[in-house]
């Protein structure tokens, strides 16, 4: 799942945090506008007014760079919908996907992401990590959903969620379709009549 706060949130904490957010931050800019190549540590270090000693004792490579910057990504997403409602908690987990990967910086931070998971082990392992976090934060609204009787025992949640927004990166990564709410609609729709079918 993609649905991380706004862009730019600032949080508490000493001198440690705000290093690691200033260079977290620049490691983003860096993803964002030119990729996975362009996350040379010394760069980093210059853009987000921190020693290179210090960024390259505490990272010291691209890929736990990258990695870090999916904790970071994970700690910041937001909470899970409880609406009580299963059909509205997948629409709103559905739209919140879908409003990140088409947000002008996010969008291209997540797909530069996913190119660095397919070459470098550190980013593969930190994107499946946030993934399950936050697979784990949704199937909440699903196991809810069964508890209350509206879902047939024995769904897997961690699977409902999943099939909710795999036909958004899909979609991201190899139709090219446009990620509007009327296909993230579709897609919550589609995941909860399988759910409900017995198919999940």
């Amino acid at each position: 799942m993609t649905d991380t706060a706004p862009h730019g949130t600032v949080r508490p904490g000493g001198r440690t945090a705000r290093v690691r957010a200033a260079v977290l931050e620049a490691a983003g800019d860096a993803l964002a506008e030119h990729g996975f190549a362009a996350l040379d540590l010394t760069q980093i270090a210059r853009a987000g007014g921190v020693g290179k000693t210090t960024v390259y004792r505490r990272w010291g490579t691209p890929g736990a760079l990258a990695a870090d910057l999916l904790a970071d990504m994970a700690e910041q997403s937001l909470p899970r919908a409880r609406t009580g409602d299963v059909a509205t908690d997948l629409r709103e987990n559905a739209r919140l996907v879908a409003g990140s990967l088409t947000d002008p910086r996010q969008g291209r931070l997540f797909k530069a992401l996913i190119a660095a998971s397919l070459c470098n082990g550190q980013a593969a392992e930190a994107l499946h990590r946030f993934y399950a976090v936050r697979i784990d934060e949704w199937a909440g609204c699903v196991t809810d959903a069964v508890a209350r009787g509206d879902l047939p025992a024995g769904t897997d949640a961690r699977r409902v969620v999943a099939q909710v927004s795999a036909p958004l990166y899909y979609a991201l990564l190899n139709t090219g379709e446009p990620l509007t709410e009327e296909l993230a609609d579709r897609a919550a729709a589609a995941a909860l009549a399988a759910a409900r079918a017995g198919a999940l």
